[in-house]
């Protein structure tokens, strides 16, 4: 059975209809939003309280999940991959909240952001290269930066013979390999068992014989069982809300923490330091384009319980400017067929 967009998002299904339409939110009945080209804008739309529950009410029937007084919020995928979000009151002031970010930008591979000048091609063979020989990226950004998209992309560069696992809050990768086990968080039942958190399923994703793990957002103590996966030779990738790979290190080093009492930045700081090789920073700036502002690598090495990055490229505002940094782990590279002496040139 396909989802019937007009059936089911009624007066908002002309929005769900647009191409050019990223994402919708409702604030309140008579405040409908949109995005477009990565700028928001008031809608003309006036909408009645019943119409806004409706369509949250019709949305909810594929999704499994519920909205109510003792679960307040939701965060479910719709079938064609859009990402659905609902808050209500007393957490929101009066009205329901609702947001709805469409994919429009499906299977992109990482040449297909080259020519979409989201990254330069000197970038992208370095990231092809880089998830080729099995290093650990993380893709890190603020809202809308293209955070998913970039991860999806270097997801697809895994070479086919791979068995990968992912491992997200809500299914939004769409990984074109022919060996994938796609899991997700589930809230918990009306008695307050059965939730499976994010930091369950990295471990169970451990007893499937994964070749990489894919963690589509980092948030909270999950980091802690991330960084033990790939510190024992399990290659992934990952996403984290920051503003920086410096930030997205500090970041990573504090997540930890809230795994418990027992945890201390120096364990922390040597193995995020081992464990993460390069950091891909996505922005989103005010004319809506997205692009690849930074690319670092981790050093291997910390001081002062933090963890060293080196710049690879940063985006200047007109062109990449090369840093000082190198990639690391070159002896992978010349496992893959690919020594970085034959292409990476400083």
């Amino acid at each position: 059975m396909e989802l019937d967009v007009n059936v089911t998002f009624g007066p908002i299904a002309p929005f769900m209809n647009d191409a050019t339409v990223e994402e919708i939110w409702i604030n309140s009945p008579e405040r409908v939003f949109i995005a477009r080209n990565g700028r928001s804008e008031l809608t003309n739309l006036l909408l009645t309280q019943e119409e806004v529950r409706n369509i949250v009410e019709r949305s909810l029937m594929w999704s499994g999940r519920r909205l109510d007084l003792s679960h307040p919020f939701v965060d479910a995928r719709l079938p064609d991959g859009s990402r659905l979000h609902v808050a209500i009151p007393e957490i929101t002031a009066a009205h329901w909240a609702v947001n709805i970010r469409k994919h429009l930008l499906k299977s992109l591979s990482i040449n297909d952001l080259v020519n979409r000048s989201v990254m330069s091609q000197e970038i992208g063979t370095a990231l092809i290269h880089s998830v080729q020989a099995g290093l650990n990226i993380l893709v890190c950004g603020g809202t809308q930066a293209g955070k998913t998209t970039v991860l999806n992309a270097l997801a697809g560069a895994v070479p086919r013979s791979e068995r990968v696992i992912t491992i997200e809050e809500v299914f939004e990768l769409t990984p074109q390999l022919p060996d994938v086990v796609q899991m997700q968080t589930r809230s918990a039942n009306l008695q307050g068992e059965g939730a499976i958190p994010l930091r369950r399923l990295i471990k169970e994703s451990l007893r499937m014989r994964p070749s990489r793990i894919i963690v589509g957002e980092v948030r909270e103590a999950e980091a802690l069982d991330l960084l033990i996966a790939l510190n024992s030779g399990l290659p992934g990738m990952g996403t984290l809300h920051a503003n920086s790979p410096r930030d997205a290190i500090v970041k990573l080093q504090t997540l930890p923490l809230l795994a418990g009492e027992n945890i201390s930045h120096k364990f922390i700081a040597p193995t995020v330091a081992s464990a993460i090789d390069l950091i891909v920073h996505a922005t989103l700036d005010s004319t809506g384009v997205r692009r690849i502002n930074e690319v670092a690598a981790v050093t291997g090495r910390y001081e002062n319980d933090r963890a060293e990055i080196e710049m690879l490229w940063k985006w200047d505002g007109a062109q990449y400017i090369r840093g000082v940094g190198s990639l690391p782990q070159p002896e992978r590279f010349a496992k893959i067929g690919a020594p970085l002496g034959s292409w990476w040139h400083k």
